[in-house]
């Protein structure tokens, strides 16, 4: 004869198991370090600030 199996607890742990690989996953594609974020940040504000320096201003409109 085979091993009892409690269905509800083979459940729960093929829950857990795939709830953690689907965080992994997750963790993967969206996670970022802090100096990522930071340096993306930077990245941003430098192109926004050149951007800006570069418009042109007619005094036209409100």
């Amino acid at each position: 004869m085979g091993d009892l199996v409690n269905l509800r607890t083979a459940r729960k742990r093929a829950k857990r198991r795939r709830a953690e690989q689907a965080a992994a996953a997750n963790r993967l594609a969206h996670g970022r370090s802090k100096s990522e974020r930071t340096l993306t940040q930077a990245k941003k504000d430098k192109v926004r600030k050149s951007l800006d320096q570069h418009r042109i201003e007619t005094g036209d409109g409100p």
